[in-house]
């Protein structure tokens, strides 16, 4: 089994946040630290998910909770890369059809790039999913 790393990376007005290796019910405390002091740092957080083997469903309620939290603030919470041979839990939950999730990094900073008078351009918004508000009006 591969060493669980993490890394950081600010993009713009975004910050990445790399994965590698597998996410799971032992790492999950270590990740769920680590997002938070990407939100921390950004109320756009991009996840990069394309380097990971292995997601469990407590990895999973992790970045819901992320996810749920960032929006609520206003801020956006992006996946980018997931591969379902990995990562399945996502879609076998249909959060896939809900999180705003892109092929790429770089599709998903676009996306997150701050626009005059625009939202973020996607097909898989979460505002447009019924899912948490960043306003109530």
């Amino acid at each position: 089994m591969a060493e669980l790393r993490f890394s950081m990376e600010p993009h713009g007005a975004s910050v990445v946040v790399s994965v590698q290796g597998e996410l799971d019910v032992v790492s999950s405390q270590r990740f769920d630290d680590y997002l938070s002091e990407a939100s921390s740092r950004s109320d756009r957080v991009i996840l990069d998910l394309s380097a990971v083997d292995f997601m469990d469903t407590t990895a999973l309620a992790v970045i819901v909770r992320h996810w749920r939290r960032q929006v609520a603030a206003g801020g956006l919470f992006l996946l980018a890369g997931a591969r379902y041979r990995y990562i399945k839990a996502l879609w076998i939950t249909g959060l896939a059809d809900r999180l705003p999730m892109y092929d790429s990094v770089g599709e998903a900073v676009a996306a997150a790039r701050p626009e005059p008078g625009a939202e973020a351009a996607s097909g898989h918004d979460a505002r447009e999913s019924g899912e948490p508000e960043a306003t109530a009006g």
